[in-house]
């Protein structure tokens, strides 16, 4: 099986390609720069590099990169800095979550490929009746009005749930919410909800970026997992007192 990758030189990205690896999958990158890559990843043989910035690839390049992978998975973000967040692109994941989208298409597979978008608990699931206190909408209109990769990570989600929606044919999705990433060395028991169990805003939860890079490679190397979250946003936590039963750990 073979995975293409956008934003594997990241905090989580880089996780994620490692969880792929040691389940013995192939992996194709697009990076800007391998500096941030480390040895066993650069010099694996089960990688492929493609330096390149993203959205500079023509539609054809990106069809080329695309072509012959069972899935594609995307981990980018923006740097929490005031150029990564004010400064273009403002839409990096939702316009890269679109072309890689319509480069699959251009490809018309015979199987339908997987897309897995790492995203954020902030964002609600809109086909889902998620219940969010006034007080968070509140703080979620500001998020959009002030803070451009708020809207830039609903926008992906979004482009997801009602272009692809869920009887593309040719593409399925997941988009995977995780709360207050933190660093960890060590896989460790996390919990996984439709919706999520905490507010993001006033009550986040815990997710280490390791949890997210293992559930991701859950999703893509294991149908049993892919067929119980395909078509929907799972929010991710590291397990803890949290309330309701988990659907899957």
């Amino acid at each position: 099986m073979s995975t293409l990758i956008v934003g594997a030189s990241g905090a989580t990205g880089g996780l994620f390609v490692e969880q792929l690896l040691e389940r013995g999958q192939h992996v194709r990158i697009i990076v800007r720069s391998t500096e941030n890559l480390p040895d066993n990843v650069r010099n694996h043989d089960h990688v492929s590099v493609i330096q390149a910035s993203l959205l500079d690839l023509s539609d054809n390049e990106m069809a080329q990169h695309a072509s012959g992978c069972d899935a594609l998975a995307s981990c980018l973000g923006h740097n929490l800095s005031c150029k990564g967040i004010f400064w273009p692109p403002r839409r990096l994941v939702a316009e890269a979550t679109r072309r890689l989208c319509r480069a699959v298409q251009a490809n018309n597979p015979k199987e339908p490929v997987k897309f897995v978008l790492m995203n954020t608990a902030g964002n609600s699931n809109r086909d889902l009746n998620e219940q969010i206190s006034f007080a968070q909408k509140g703080v979620i209109g500001l998020l959009r009005l002030l803070l451009p990769p708020h809207v830039d990570n609903e926008q992906a989600a979004d482009y997801l749930r009602t272009e692809i929606g869920q009887n593309d044919g040719v593409i399925e999705w997941v988009v995977v919410r995780p709360d207050n990433l933190i660093d960890d060395t060590e896989t460790t028991e996390f919990v996984v909800y439709p919706s999520p169990m905490r507010s993001a805003i006033f009550d986040a939860g815990v997710t280490s970026r390791i949890n997210v890079g293992c559930f991701m490679a859950d999703l893509i190397s294991e149908d049993d997992t892919w067929q119980q979250w395909k078509g929907q946003m799972p929010v991710i936590y590291n397990k803890q007192l949290e309330t309701g039963p988990a659907e899957n750990t």
